[in-house]
């Protein structure tokens, strides 16, 4: 707009003085800048494209290709159009990248009256997460480079990336493993399928009980005692309030517990038993733009900004994947650590306490935290008191802060093993930690 109101400013100012030369060249400026100003606006509406993504869900260190292709729908020949295809800044910048983009996804074309052009790059996963491909960003213009035209065309594509598994050693069975089927000394539940023993009748016995053989033999009604149930599985309990991650270890401590729990999931699958997953951290699918696209954004930025996911949620509710046996339980939990979060929401204490009431007392409660708290410790502990089985996997570095961790814990009646790196996710289940007042 200024260099409209300069040329008028500089062709009135001819008129007025009668300067005839000048004169001329503000009427050749003005008549130059509305051709290149509506060129600029065909060109740019007459180009639209298309993207193809080889798949939408990868594990890390595999790639993914990336298929662009424009086509010039239009009359006019496009003399120049600059193509960049959006990934998220902080996925591919930063100390710790998860994507690395192989080749370019900067493009530059010409394009003839329905001319088409096809253009590849891929992206390598490096990390785990679930990040958005697109939209691709049009940039086009005059010749004389005094108009230039901003359009973000293709839908964006979603691309999952599953969070890594160790392999877990000395996983046998064992009576006190924290996680797996252990015999419990007291009786929160009884299996009908496991006799234990005869014993008489009692008043209140249900019919079902009655040992009818035993009964006709010895002329007195006894009835059945059947072996306590056992636990079997966990709930994988994952702490991803930000407070509770120091920045200078990020993003490795908080990809550590995303490891571990994955790790600790993908072993009581092939086993057969049951998992689920609680967790206070954000689920990124709730950052998709639903709403608010700038089809036409005046600048590169502010196409940027328009076209990213959104930076924050206010969802305040935990993450759940329901403790079950299936076929797709792993495939859904996997999928939710691989878009879980950090987030300054709900504490663990408070995820807990929405959470407890749908937690199966047959399942350890195999909580992964950074920094217990004394909220923490209480809500842990009050599970152990409700009849759960827990167990903690302290997520820190340092043996120090590991035992400032561990004081609350045992006040909780509550034991707790290291997590320091990830070679000791692989001796998760090696050692046997949970000896204490848990299991008595």
């Amino acid at each position: 707009m200024k260099w409209y109101l300069g040329a008028i400013a500089l062709l009135a100012a001819a008129l007025i003085f009668d300067l005839g030369l000048m004169a001329y060249a503000m009427y050749v400026l003005l008549g130059v800048m509305l051709v290149s100003r509506r060129l600029a606006r065909t060109w740019a509406e007459s180009l639209d494209a298309e993207r193809e993504c080889n798949r939408f869900s990868a594990h890390v260190g595999e790639m993914v290709a990336v298929v662009l292709r424009v086509r010039n729908r239009g009359g006019l020949p496009v003399a120049w159009v600059l193509l960049e295809d959006l990934l998220p800044r902080g996925a591919i910048g930063g100390p710790a990248p998860r994507l690395e983009v192989v080749g370019s996804r900067l493009f530059l074309a010409m394009l003839l009256p329905g001319g088409r052009k096809t253009f590849f790059y891929q992206v390598r996963c490096r990390g785990r997460g679930y990040f958005q491909i697109g939209p691709l960003m049009l940039e086009t213009g005059d010749l004389f480079g005094l108009h230039r035209r901003f359009r973000t065309v293709t839908a964006p594509h979603f691309l999952l990336v599953y969070p890594k598994i160790v392999a877990l050693e000395g996983y046998q069975i064992a009576s006190r493993r924290p996680i797996g089927e252990v015999r419990l000394t007291y009786r929160l539940y009884e299996d009908p399928t496991r006799i234990a023993g005869v014993r008489e009748y009692q008043p209140g016995d249900p019919l079902n009980r009655v040992h009818w053989r035993a009964t006709a033999r010895t002329g007195t009604i006894h009835s059945k005692v059947y072996e306590p149930s056992t636990v079997a599985g966990a709930t994988l309990v994952v702490d991803f309030h930000r407070d509770g991650f120091d920045p200078s270890h990020e993003p490795f401590r908080s990809e550590l517990a995303v490891t571990a729990a994955a790790s600790v999931a993908h072993a009581l699958y092939h086993l057969g038993q049951q998992v689920g997953l609680v967790s206070n951290g954000r689920d990124a699918v709730d950052r998709i733009r639903r709403e608010g696209w700038d089809p036409d954004p005046q600048n590169r930025l502010v196409a940027r900004q328009a076209a990213a996911m959104l930076d924050s949620s206010d969802r305040l509710q935990p993450v759940v994947v329901e403790t079950r046996r299936g076929p797709d339980q792993l495939i859904r939990i996997l999928e939710t650590l691989a878009r879980l979060e950090l987030t300054d929401g709900l504490s663990l204490a408070q995820a807990l306490e929405e959470t407890a009431g749908r937690m199966p007392r047959d399942a350890t409660v195999l909580a992964i935290v950074a920094k217990v708290t004394l909220q923490t410790a209480l809500a842990l502990g009050e599970l152990r008191r409700r009849g759960f089985a827990v167990a903690v996997l302290v997520n820190a570095y340092h043996v120090h802060e590991f035992e400032a961790a561990c004081r609350p814990l045992f006040a909780e009646g509550l034991e707790a093993r290291h997590l320091p790196d990830e070679a000791a996710v692989a001796a998760v289940c090696e050692d046997l930690y949970m000896r204490g007042s848990v299991y008595r």
